[in-house]
């Protein structure tokens, strides 16, 4: 996500071992290591105040998933708008959600509505829009 605003530039001291791998990722992505770390520390804040929730994806698309799941957040959040906001009815028709997973999931997407938001968008894309975009696939129409 787009950041508006920095922080006070501060100093930090890893060891060898965590600066060699930071110094492997900015080379692979052909990112900076402040960006890097910066990515690493932003997820590991989310993944610390939302215990349950881990990243998935290859380093802009990164995604927040519910561990337990296999779901993405966004996902569980548009079933949830499918079952009109009822938990209860959603776990019950999706035995492999629990209530834990689903509040879970809630909780991250009203923390972080724009990033959720953007995902169910970017999924409700219609075909035709998804064939200007990228028209060497060939999408499949459901049954």
């Amino acid at each position: 996500m787009p950041r508006t605003t920095k922080g006070e530039p501060f100093s930090v001291r890893f060891s060898a071992a965590t600066d060699r791998a930071i110094e492997a990722e900015a080379k692979r992505l052909k990112r900076s290591k402040s960006v890097i770390v910066e990515a690493l520390a932003d997820e590991a804040m989310k993944m610390r105040r939302f215990p349950g929730i881990a990243f998935r994806g290859e380093d802009a698309g990164r995604r927040p998933w519910v561990i337990g799941t296999g779901l993405d957040v966004w996902e569980i959040i548009e079933l949830l708008g499918d079952f009109d906001g009822s938990i209860d009815v959603l776990v019950k028709d999706y035995d492999f959600l629990t209530e834990r997973h689903v509040r879970l999931a809630a909780a991250y997407h009203a923390a972080y509505r724009q990033e959720i938001d953007e995902a169910i968008a970017e999924n409700r894309r219609p075909p035709e829009e998804r064939l200007e975009l990228y028209p060497f696939v060939e999408f499949v129409q459901p049954a």
